[in-house]
């Protein structure tokens, strides 16, 4: 595998930009062919099946790009599909999960952390586990928040409508008294300032996008596999909506999206190797 090859980033839609986002600022060098799945968003509310066909249909048109990496930048999937997916290629799978995990134990003083996320994410315990194992103390509290992905994907990132919504999934967290909240959806960065508002200074926001890229970097560095030249030109493909996509990649990314291609990601085999 080449070292100049690129980075491939998948999410179900938007949020994965934000994982993008730090890969491009924590490692400039490597170049990311991401894949947002804008027609099936959301994943949360869909079953551990659903999730590991799609993300094996992702993987399979990424491969197709010749990547040298794969970034599952969606909780959901991270959840659901890292462990089938990253047995079945060669090359190194890192999900979102983890990473957010490992920081959230070290950082909590009071062994009480929050952990927001779609339902699957939620409901699948995975925060739980990799706590604990970090750090058997701690008391972990999840809050399932739907909504936030959609009002993010339709840019409401600062409406009266999301900061309403915000303060009522809130207000069970500040019952628990915890000091440490993990953002446990690649969406929900985009509306930090909302969340990290409402809940004041005294509760430390964990942005597992930041923890992943540093991993990636790591492990890029440990397989040898980092590019010591410029990075190429990002490469983005959606499922559907491809120019509103774009719009909205141009107002975070701190490159500019020329081009953001449709692709019939049905069409690839939900086989992967």
């Amino acid at each position: 595998m080449s070292c100049s090859a690129p980075i491939g980033v998948f999410d179900s839609g938007i949020g994965g930009l934000t994982v993008a986002r730090e890969i491009m600022r924590q490692i400039p060098n490597e170049t990311i062919i991401y894949f947002g799945d804008t027609a099936r968003v959301p994943y949360g509310s869909k079953s551990k099946k659903t999730i590991i066909t799609y993300s094996r249909q992702i993987v399979k048109f990424l491969q197709t790009k010749n990547v040298k990496a794969i970034v599952i930048a969606c909780n959901t999937a991270s959840a659901f599909a890292l462990e089938t997916v990253s047995q079945e290629v060669s090359i190194p799978v890192i999900g979102v999960v983890k990473p957010g995990a490992k920081v959230a134990a070290e950082t909590t003083r009071n062994g009480k952390i929050g952990i927001i996320g779609t339902e699957g994410t939620i409901n699948s315990g995975i925060y739980n586990t990799y706590l604990s194992k970090t750090n058997p103390n701690v008391k972990v509290y999840g809050k399932a928040c739907p909504l936030f992905v959609p009002l993010v994907e339709e840019g409401w990132l600062t409406d009266p409508i999301t900061v309403e919504v915000a303060k009522r999934y809130m207000n069970e967290l500040t019952d628990y008294d915890i000091d440490t909240l993990v953002l446990g959806c690649t969406h929900y960065p985009l509306i930090r300032h909302t969340i990290g508002s409402i809940l004041g200074d005294k509760v430390t926001l964990v942005n597992p996008a930041f923890e992943t890229a540093r991993t990636l970097k790591e492990v890029l560095e440990l397989k040898g596999l980092e590019s010591i030249n410029p990075a190429g030109d990002h490469k983005f493909y959606v499922s559907d909506g491809a120019e509103k996509f774009k719009k909205f990649a141009n107002t975070i990314l701190p490159c500019e999206v020329v081009e953001t291609k449709d692709v019939n990601i049905e069409s690839f085999a939900d086989s992967i190797g």
